[in-house]
């Protein structure tokens, strides 16, 4: 199993009070890898990715898709071979791919990040 499909498990399962969609999607390049639904009937988006060391990459097409609909998008990123897990806003995308995983996110660990996405 790849590491941003075992990444997604991890999500359900830690984050169960959003309903998770997990979009494979091979004709419209760039769009994030989950659609979520929240308590209060909003729509959002998380990119989801497994940083190798520091560095996080995107794809062009994902760089503009954030860029292009920066409100409730987001990328939540896990650094491969540790517990440590951060939730960026999709706004970010290219401080995210210039500093990496350093970059401070608006929320960390599971925890948090079920707050952030259960009051948009």
């Amino acid at each position: 199993m790849k590491y941003e499909s075992k990444f997604y498990h991890e999500i359900k399962k830690n984050i169960p009070q959003i309903s998770w969609v997990r979009i494979e999607n091979n004709s419209l390049f760039g769009t994030p890898d989950l659609l979520g639904y929240n308590t209060n009937s909003t729509f959002f988006t998380v990119e989801l990715k497994v940083a190798k060391g520091n560095k996080v990459t995107f794809s062009p097409h994902q760089i503009a898709f954030h860029f292009k609909h920066p409100k409730n998008s987001f990328i939540c990123v896990r650094g491969q071979g540790s517990r440590s897990v951060k939730l960026f806003e999709g706004s970010k995308i290219r401080e995210l791919s210039t500093i990496g995983f350093k970059l401070d996110p608006i929320a960390e660990g599971f925890g948090q990040i079920s707050k952030v996405l259960g009051s948009l």
